[in-house]
């Protein structure tokens, strides 16, 4: 592979680890470690579903930051009014401040950089919050600024073919050398493939794989598999064909 493209969310760092701090610090309950897990899982549920609504306009950006809590909490049947899913949101925002990659992907930003690989972020989100967390977590020590394509900036959203497209045309890249690399497999891997990618599921979340003619090109669960993909040029010819 020539070009290497990652999504930023859950991918390159853990983003459950905020949801959870959050929780313990808005919710006057007891969670489990699975409890945790479960809520964080259902909140992104609601959340990918709402950015959607919000980006066509249905829903304001505050709006769909209030629902993807209350909407998860009511599916969980956790008591929750719109003052606390605020300062849910607000809190969230302070702990996404703390992220840090994981210790595998700066091992294998670092590699691919020493290859000179052509590396870049396609990322969903706000430009000004999807920028922070950039910013936090130091990418453009490997990648540079204008290989940095958040959703809003662009104009399109994975998994339009249009947001894939733009950054063909920008990075010149060729599709038969070039992965995508993501958590979601509704926006990643099903994007990256449409538009005529090799694509790896960070599935570390441990999904089932939703029913259709859609595959991603391999699938790793944690952030070690993924760099052991790139380590040996080998294996990597092999999974990466």
């Amino acid at each position: 592979m020539d070009t290497i493209i990652f999504d930023v969310d859950d991918t390159l760092y853990d983003q459950a680890l905020s949801f959870k701090n959050t929780c313990k610090r808005i919710f006057q309950k007891p969670f489990t470690e699975a409890e945790l897990e479960n809520f964080y899982k259902v909140s992104r549920k609601h959340s990918d579903a709402l950015f959607d609504k919000s980006v066509a306009g249905e829903l304001s950006v505050k709006d769909m930051h209030i629902r993807r809590v209350t909407d998860a909490c009511d599916e969980l049947g956790i008591a929750i009014n719109t003052q606390t899913a605020l300062n849910f949101q607000e809190a969230y925002v302070e702990e996404q401040q703390k992220i840090v990659l994981f210790d595998e992907v700066i091992e294998l930003l670092e590699l691919l950089y020493q290859q000179k690989k052509q590396l870049a972020i396609l990322t969903n989100g706000s430009e000004g919050h999807q920028a922070m967390k950039i910013k936090q977590l130091n990418l453009t020590r490997w990648i540079p600024e204008e290989h940095l394509f958040i959703s809003e900036s662009i104009g399109y959203s994975k998994p339009t073919r249009e947001a894939f497209h733009i950054l063909e045309t920008k990075l010149q890249l060729d599709k038969a050398k070039t992965v995508y690399i993501g958590d979601s497999f509704d926006n990643d891997m099903v994007g990256a493939k449409q538009a005529g990618w090799h694509a790896i599921w960070m599935n570390h979340r441990n999904r089932k794989m939703p029913k259709g003619t859609v595959k991603p090109d391999h699938i790793v669960y944690n952030a070690k598999e993924l760099l052991d993909i790139f380590k040996t040029s080998e294996r990597h010819s092999i999974i990466l064909k």
